[in-house]
This record gives structure tokens, sequence and C-alpha cells, in this order.
């Protein structure tokens, strides 16, 4: 079974095309607008900007019919998607946590799915003469970073759904974009996912649902619950007993578990009987 090649010897060219392309996405990002949005300690909305407005009005009318008009009062988790509310509940939990700071294992930021759009949410709990008077949410719109562009509308008049080229981390206090051809495989851990690529390991919190539907199904294929692989990057399917495991490149972690109900899939990419 054969694989795309990697190296793993640094390359300086490289590094500093690598080095030049971080400046100049972060430089850009300086130039982003922020949304904002002021929460109260109930966590409804006080106050938003009119990029906050532009961006999350058309969402939340789209997918839960809530008016764009009727956003200020409302609580911050009804205008989310059920699936979401634990995740942004978790991230107003944690921001609150005494002492807390930002470490690239437990990031007090968060990567939000909405319908074509990839928002970087971080939140801060602001404080007043009283104590914690409220909560400030920030996020960037990193939809034209990190999503390819739309494909041909198929003959039903449907568009394909728009890939996810590059994936946002929050690392170390900077944003961080991996590019998914890099990426090796990705393993569910509870509220985020572990990325691993040929010398690196991030964590994000894309649900693996979510990297499932967004991620080209001609490079990436879901052979577990907690698991997804670069097919590319496969060295060996291993039989077990009755287990299937697919081996990957040193410094991508161990056999990733195939389950048998995934089994078919797997055989059926690599043409097996």
């Amino acid at each position: 079974m054969s694989r795309s090649s990697t190296r793993f010897d640094v390359d300086p060219v490289a590094s500093e095309f690598e080095a030049l392309r971080d400046r100049a996405f972060h430089y850009k990002l300086e130039q982003f607008n922020l949304g904002m949005v002021w929460l109260d300690n109930d966590q409804r909305i006080t106050a938003l900007n009119d990029t906050a407005l532009q961006i999350l009005g058309p969402s939340v009318q789209e997918t839960l019919g809530i008016a764009p008009g009727t956003l200020i009062g409302s609580n911050i988790l009804q205008i989310h998607p059920p699936r979401s509310r634990e995740k942004i509940e978790f991230l107003l939990r944690s921001s609150a946590a005494p002492g807390n700071a930002v470490h690239s294992h437990a990031p007090i930021a968060m990567m939000i799915n909405i319908p074509d759009r990839m928002l970087m949410i971080k939140v801060s709990h602001m404080m007043g003469a009283n104590g914690i008077a409220g909560t400030c949410m920030i996020f960037y719109d990193l939809t034209d970073v990190t999503i390819a562009s739309p494909e041909a509308p198929e003959l039903t008049g449907t568009p394909a759904p728009r890939l996810l080229s590059r994936i946002p981390v929050y690392r170390r206090n900077r944003i961080v974009l991996i590019d998914v051809k890099e990426i090796g495989r990705f393993e569910g851990q509870g509220h985020y996912t572990k990325i691993v690529t040929s010398d690196e390991q991030y964590l994000c919190n894309l649900s693996m649902s979510v990297l499932e539907a967004r991620l080209d199904p001609q490079l990436f294929l879901r052979v577990h619950r907690s698991h997804i692989i670069n097919v590319g990057y496969a060295t060996e399917i291993i039989r077990i007993d009755e287990a299937t495991l697919v081996a990957m490149p040193a410094g991508m972690g161990g056999p990733v578990p195939v389950s048998k109900n995934k089994l078919p899939s797997l055989k059926d990419y690599f043409g097996l009987v």
C-alpha cells in the first residue's frame, strides 16, 4: 500500500516561507472587523456591535428562526444549535475559573461552525465595582482563510458543502492555521479534538461530526467514532484477532482502531475484498 511521501527533516526555505505566511496572516487578522457581544450575568445578550449583528443575525434566522431584531435579551445558549450549547457553556464556565489562564492544552477559545462560516470566539469576564459585571465575547470570522472556494452546484441546484482547507487552532495566544493536507489523523477527546501532523499535535474544539462533514472525503475517512484518518498517510492495515487497525507513520501515534461498521468503507476505499 502506498502513501504520499512525508518529509521529517527541517527545510530552512520552507520554514522561512511558513514564517512569512504566518506574519502575513496575523497582519491580515489585524484588519478584520471584530464581532463583539456583551452578556449579563445570566448569559443574556445586552449589546452587540454591527459586525456581530451582520454575522449572527442571518445565521440564527436561518437555523433557529430567531429574528435578528430580537437578539438583545436572548440567552446566548439559545441562539446556538443544541449540539453547540454544551461547548458554549463549557467555554463560559472555563473562562470564569479563578486564576484560569490561556494554555495550549486548554485554550479559552473556541471554533464555532455555523452555516458557511467559521468563527473563532474568545470570552473574558468583565470586572465591575461589585465583582463580575458580565461577559464580553469577541470573535473573528475566519471563513475566507479556512474554507475552500465553493464547488459548482450539482444538477439539483444545491451547492456542494464548503470544505475546510485549513483548520485554525488557538495556541500560545496566537491563532495557528494548519493545512488539512498536513494532518495525518484526528482523535476525539471530550470537548476537544486532537490534530496530529508528522511533527506536532494540536487541540481544536470542532466535533468529529463537523470535521467529517467539512473535510474532503477523497482525503479523509472516519474509521471510528473517535478517529478520522488521512488515508494518504496510512501505511498498513492490520488484523489482530477480530480487530482491525490502520498503521500510521512514526510520529503520528499508534495504530488507529477501525470499528466494525466503518470497516466496509475502509475496504471499499482501498479496493479490498
